[in-house]
């Protein structure tokens, strides 16, 4: 029986648990705002870079962000659209346009779909921590890279007779202020929190310097804000309902299945890593195959609603988990509160200064780059710290994709590599002149050369014994270098019998008995003999 203390401890308490529902939906809904300000100008960026005008990208990711919100198997995880789709799909609307891309999209959420129903989200465990270290710290230098634009401005100069437009970095003076109001920001979002955490510091950052805009601009002092970044007025309303204007043919098909099955592999890895992130940082565990779904409805709803397409942001992801976004409840605030901007708030949206917005996304990338993995020369293997290297190179140069899956290779390549030198054995030789090899280790594809080597078939007796209790056989290409050994020593009129293997063992012997060539001695009336063809 439970005590009176344990029952105690246990009862529940109606008013704790709604002042614990009280501040779980108040940091959801400031999270939530404190995320919609900061996708605003990477949205628009992000519009730039595919081609598309910046209506287009916000409301992708307003449709996104809500689906992915609705579905997610990982709450507080944000979705939007994104560089990594923009850059994959940019050729195609250069090439098809706009139609082409929506029924793109269509299809890159149903390559999705598919995938989180046949479970394949479980292969993203054989992801290694260096993979991952790599990711964070490649993604923080290209967020990094990013905000640089913003530093800069577009003018018209005269090249070889004719006048072309250039970016160049601002005015000295102008690059000042805006270093200034940059530093003044991350400033802000540092030392707010040590006096108070009910509201964002990001949040509050972003208020304030819109108020000091508004304020020095009565004086004449214009800071660069979104609207001089788009080079437009941002304001616009809900996305329709679209069906793709495109031939329902195989032609169709085949231009824009390439960039689906890229898009959504893209979009995957960076949403499934960005669900590692969030599990980490939250000591929690999502489900990876609800999220896949997730993200494959979001962008199959946003193709037929003239969308871009999107996945997972890591960094708003961070945002809105340092602000204290835990629940479904932020992602749906965020999108909502994105449009709602859009349609009725475009006012301040425009007059939001791109310092401020920078200064947040500085504090992501100091957040993001895991510091002490510059620390790690001498502390971990030295085959950990080149899969970090190498994966941080590839993700600011290549792509996500691409670095992801080079990391798991390297990473496999080097486990296969150190595995294989992981394998001796302890030699025997009995009074009756029979020589016995009993193998410690694993025997695989990385470690057969080693295992040949074992043997010296040439000083051996005429009975030689291969003793495989402690050894594990994984793969066929232990079988064949086994099936090879047992050739060296027939060919010089030799035997060599092989004792105690796992029933493992015997199964996989049994399956190669078209291409081996053992003697399986199961004891004194079971002996199993597989002739080599």
């Amino acid at each position: 029986m439970r005590n009176k203390e344990q029952s105690k401890q246990e009862k529940f308490r109606p008013m704790q648990f709604l002042k614990d529902k009280k501040g779980a939906i108040r940091g959801d809904v400031l999270s939530g705002l404190t995320v919609a300000l900061a996708l605003i100008p990477e949205s628009i960026a992000f519009a730039f870079v595919a081609g598309v005008s910046p209506i287009l990208s916000l409301q992708t990711a307003f449709m996104i962000g809500l689906i992915a919100a609705i579905f997610t198997g990982r709450p507080g995880m944000i979705s939007s659209s994104t560089a990594a789709i923009a850059v994959v799909i940019a050729s195609l609307v250069a090439t098809h346009g706009l139609e082409y891309l929506f029924a793109m999209v269509v299809l890159m959420g149903i390559i999705q779909v598919a995938i989180g129903l046949l479970k394949l989200g479980k292969y993203a465990r054989i992801i290694p921590y260096p993979v991952m270290l790599g990711f964070l710290n490649g993604l923080s230098i290209l967020i990094f890279i990013a905000q640089l634009d913003q530093f800069k401005i577009n003018q018209v100069v005269e090249v070889n007779g004719n006048m072309v437009t250039q970016s160049a970095w601002m005015p000295w003076t102008d690059l000042a202020v805006m270093i200034g109001f940059v530093l003044f920001t991350m400033a802000m979002i540092h030392i707010i929190p040590k006096f108070t955490k009910l509201i964002p510091s990001s949040l509050i950052a972003i208020v304030v310097m819109t108020l000091i805009a508004v304020g020095l601009g009565s004086f004449g002092i214009h800071l660069r804000n979104v609207q001089d970044f788009a080079g437009m007025e941002i304001v616009g309303g809900l996305p329709e309902f679209h069906i793709p204007q495109v031939p329902l043919n195989f032609e169709t098909l085949r231009i824009i299945t390439p960039y689906a099955f890229i898009g959504g592999l893209v979009g995957l890895t960076e949403a499934v890593l960005t669900l590692q992130v969030i599990d980490e940082m939250t000591n929690t565990r999502g489900r990876t195959n609800k999220e896949i779904i997730a993200q494959g409805l979001a962008n199959t709803v946003n193709g037929f609603f003239g969308g871009m397409g999107g996945d997972a942001m890591i960094g708003q992801s961070i945002i809105n988990i340092k602000s204290g976004g835990r629940h479904r409840l932020s992602g749906l605030v965020a999108a909502s509160a994105l449009m709602f901007f859009i349609m009725f708030g475009s006012a301040f949206i425009n007059a939001i200064p791109l310092a401020g917005l920078v200064g947040v996304m500085f504090m992501v990338v100091v957040g993001t780059f895991k510091w002490e993995s510059l620390r790690y020369k001498g502390k971990v293997p030295a085959q950990d710290i080149l899969v970090v290297i190498v994966v941080s190179v590839i993700t600011i140069f290549v792509d996500l994709a691409t670095a992801v899956i080079t990391g798991v290779v390297v990473s496999a390549l080097i486990f296969a590599w150190e595995k294989g030198k992981v394998i001796y054995a302890n030699v025997e030789e009995s009074e009756n002149g029979s020589k016995t090899y009993k193998i410690n280790g694993t025997l695989f594809f990385g470690s057969v050369l080693n295992f040949k080597e074992l043997f010296d078939v040439e000083s051996d007796p005429n009975e030689v014994i291969l003793d495989l209790k402690y050894a594990k056989v994984t793969d066929y290409s232990a079988v064949e270098a086994i099936s090879s050994v047992t050739k060296r020593y027939e060919e010089s009129g030799k035997t060599f019998k092989i004792v105690r293997l796992s029933d493992e063992c015997k199964r996989m012997f049994h399956n190669a008995n078209a291409f081996t060539s053992v003697i399986i001695d199961e004891g004194e009336d079971q002996i199993i003999e597989y002739p080599y063809v």
